[in-house]
């Protein structure tokens, strides 16, 4: 070995946290700290920092463990069918808890998470609990089961380790001769390879396509829902057959070359930054302001910047809307409103606490309101939204609109055994609602039933592939014009009945700490994606 190989060896191993090695025949998990070193003080050759470490940590990702909606979620699951408590716990550990999760199961158990919380990062499965998604989780899925459902729903696969306690990790770079044995050395283990899979759409799809267990009495299982299928709704649209993956989306192409490691690092092209932007400024948000009570460990001017980054993405990428037609004629306006998604699949897509709407106005020609619809109260709630005002009811899909209690909701709307409202994930069995903005390119004629538009949008002729159009034929009585027309796609995370319906357990500390810290963001749950104004 030179002198030089020799001395970055040393450094690397400074760099890192401490060498313990990863035992023999164990998957070969590190937390981010051992990443991180190496990982950070990337520059560009213009100055950009492009350091993975920083990104990462200020992304969901990271923090999957740590979001209390998804604890205060899971607890309500575990109380509503405590009979199948540990089964469901290690269900979404799956992919919230990914390494605890996937120790488990090595050894035949089931993956717990109550029993981590509160975190206890002077413990080695506090460290690994409170990691989140990590930089050796993702880095070691290997291409079995790829695509299929047998390896979704976090059901991906960690080759065992090879000779010499080796535990591959993928990468779509060559290797600089040298850095196998530096990060092999400085993370007990780890040694990369190249892995060109690494940049496949499947490779998200082994969290982000997910099945959920649907219980009954007992916690007997009674069939599965297809909880969110943004990998499948991909499938079906035009993005798919462009080639253009959820990687070239949600992390932000690096337009020069950059390193991708500070030790031999060299610039590369290609690279792109460990953001993972998607579309939940709300819990970045509620992460910075919490972040004791939470563990961040992201500082706050990082998680300020990914909220507003969030929010720019959304606001930029996701959606336009446009207002033809519009005349007024016997004290009626009439106007065409069209809605188009630009994302690669369904909008809002993934967890069904999501939605959107359309909040449109017409005031007189002094400013003076005359109609309006779908205006959103500082609770979070809609105005003339059923859902909102009843958990037992949902505001239907509208080719439409007439009066000013009708709302067009893109949303997701959940049915039990029952066939009731439910905002029970566990409960779930079918969907009731879904008439979630389709991507460009997906034929809701022909699409899988796992997908599929339910309701009243599926026999609406202008609800297709791209977005969607609503007629507003609306009363303006009297009021003088000229008028002016306005419409905003709203844009809300997790949508009034989905927080408010965990107040009655907040008995329970997760729910209630999630009540706490939900009531006291008033005004900030939801934001405006895109919006068009006319006057008449």
């Amino acid at each position: 070995m030179s002198t030089r190989l020799a001395l970055l060896l040393l450094v690397a191993s400074a760099l890192c946290a401490s060498s313990l090695k990863v035992p023999k025949n164990e998957p070969g998990f590190q937390t981010s700290d051992r990443c991180i070193a190496c990982h950070n003080g990337l520059m560009t050759a213009s100055g950009r920092d492009v350091s993975i470490g920083f990104a990462w940590r200020s992304s969901i990702m990271a923090n999957s463990s740590r979001d209390p909606y998804w604890q205060a979620s899971l607890r309500r699951e575990t109380i509503d069918h405590p009979a199948a408590n540990l089964q469901i716990q290690d269900e979404c550990s799956a992919c919230h808890m990914p390494i605890i999760r996937y120790e488990a199961k090595v050894h035949g158990q089931l993956g717990e998470v109550f029993s981590h919380l509160p975190f206890d990062t002077k413990k080695k499965s506090g460290e690994e609990a409170v990691d989140g998604v990590t930089c050796s989780v993702c880095h070691q899925i290997t291409t079995e089961k790829f695509g299929t459902k047998a390896g979704m729903s976090g059901n991906f696969v960690i080759n065992a380790p090879q000779t010499d306690n080796i535990h591959p990790e993928y990468g779509p770079f060559d290797i600089v001769a040298g850095n196998k044995e530096i990060m092999y050395s400085s993370t007990g283990g780890l040694q990369p390879n190249d892995g060109q899979h690494i940049r496949d759409a499947q490779l998200c799809a082994e969290c982000h396509q997910l099945y959920t267990t649907a219980r009954g009495p007992g916690g007997q299982a009674i069939g599965e829902l297809p909880e969110q299928m943004p990998y499948l709704e991909w499938l079906n649209s035009d993005y798919y057959w462009k080639q253009q993956t959820c990687q070239d989306c949600h992390m932000t192409a690096v337009n020069e070359p950059a390193p991708i490691a500070r030790v031999l690092g060299i610039q590369r092209t290609g690279v792109r930054e460990h953001v993972f932007v998607g579309d939940n400024f709300f819990m970045q948000d509620l992460l910075n302001r919490y972040r004791d009570e939470l563990h961040v460990e992201a500082p706050p001017n990082e998680l300020s910047v990914a909220a507003q980054g969030t929010r720019q993405f959304l606001q930029t990428k996701s959606a336009r809307v446009s207002i033809q037609d519009a005349t007024v004629t016997a004290g009626r306006l009439q106007a065409e409103v069209s809605v188009e998604n630009l994302t690669g699949h369904k909008l809002p897509s993934a967890f069904p606490s999501r939605r959107a709407w359309l909040h449109f106005s017409v005031k007189d020609r002094n400013g003076n309101p005359v109609f309006e619809s779908g205006a959103l109260n500082p609770d979070g709630s809609i105005i003339g939204n059923d859902n909102d005002a009843d958990p037992h009811k949902y505001e239907p899909h509208y080719p439409e609109i007439t009066s000013s209690d009708q709302v067009e909701i893109y949303e997701d709307i959940l049915g039990d055994a029952m066939g009731q409202v439910t905002t029970g994930l566990i409960s779930g069995v079918r969907y009731l609602k879904d008439n979630r903005l389709l991507p460009n390119g997906f034929n809701k004629n022909g699409v899988p039933h796992d997908v599929a538009v339910v309701g009243e949008a599926y026999d609406d002729p202008k609800f297709i592939g791209g977005g969607d159009t609503i007629h507003y034929s609306v009363p303006v009585g009297t009021a003088a014009g000229t008028f002016t027309i306005s419409v905003e796609l709203w844009y809300q995370p997790i949508g009034f009945r989905w927080a408010n319906n965990l107040k009655p357990y907040d008995s329970a500390p997760e729910p209630n700490r999630f009540n706490r810290f939900y009531h006291s963001m008033d005004g900030s749950s939801a934001i405006v994606l895109a919006h068009a104004q006319v006057t008449r």
